[in-house]
């Protein structure tokens, strides 16, 4: 019932959602900052999201909330399972858009909203489009917005966290942001340990220290890559 439950809400609240999307298209006010405007647009998002995730039973904890900073911040999680995002929606304060497989665009209504929420769509197959949204997400960041990205590139499903592909905190870099490192236990629970059908579990959501750009600016890509997986990774054995 739940699993029914979860996608009866999944879509019948996009279509519920239409109008509000329409005006967090258009809301500007430049009384606010960047991310207060985010916030804003993305309130019906987060409902969603909040809502999702109680449908699954899940009992979710949340460590660390004190270490978001305000601003610009590349968010970079370690990636369990589907419910990873709804997740990271819900227990997240901060509003953020996230790297997103291409093939996302072609749910409706959902490609919409994550348009307002300043997602970027990559085409992994296909290299000069790979490279144009990585640029569109520096751009993003750079004009104040935050971006989550999950640097292994495939759901772990509850096993070891995976090495950290190359390139993948480029966003940052480009961007002199800091990065937020974000552990994950127990999606997996939810959904993949099931054969895909949705059960109760417990999930942690751990918040680490921001990185600021001043403490990694003088390292290569590939040592700041190593730094932040092994952050995540022994952040991860310790929950």
């Amino acid at each position: 019932m739940r699993t029914v439950a979860f996608f009866l809400y999944f879509f019948g609240y996009l279509f519920y959602s239409i109008p509000f999307l329409n005006k967090a298209k258009k809301f500007k006010d430049d009384s606010l900052t960047v991310e207060e405007q985010d916030q804003f647009k993305q309130k019906h998002a987060k409902k969603w999201a909040s809502t999702l995730v109680k449908i699954s039973g899940a009992n979710v904890t949340v460590l660390g909330e004190e270490n978001v900073p305000l601003g610009s911040v590349l968010i970079v999680a370690n990636h369990e399972g589907n419910f990873d995002i709804p997740v990271l929606i819900s227990s997240l304060k901060k509003p953020f858009g996230f790297i997103s497989k291409i093939e996302v665009m072609k749910i409706p209504v959902v490609y919409k909203w994550m348009e307002v929420m300043n997602c970027v769509f990559m085409d992994r197959k296909d290299r000069r489009q790979s490279i144009k949204a990585i640029r569109a997400g520096i751009a993003l960041m750079k004009e104040g917005h935050s971006i989550a990205v999950f640097p292994e590139g495939t759901r772990s499903k509850g096993g070891p966290v995976g090495e950290f592909k190359a390139g993948s905190l480029r966003l940052a870099t480009d961007a002199k942001s800091p990065i937020l490192p974000v552990v994950i236990k127990g999606t997996s629970q939810l959904m993949e340990k099931n054969k895909n059908w949705i059960k109760p579990g417990d999930v942690t959501v751990s918040i680490l220290p921001a990185i600021s750009y001043e403490e990694y600016k003088d390292m290569d890509s590939n040592t700041l890559n190593s730094y932040v997986e092994m952050k995540i990774k022994e952040a991860r054995e310790q929950l």
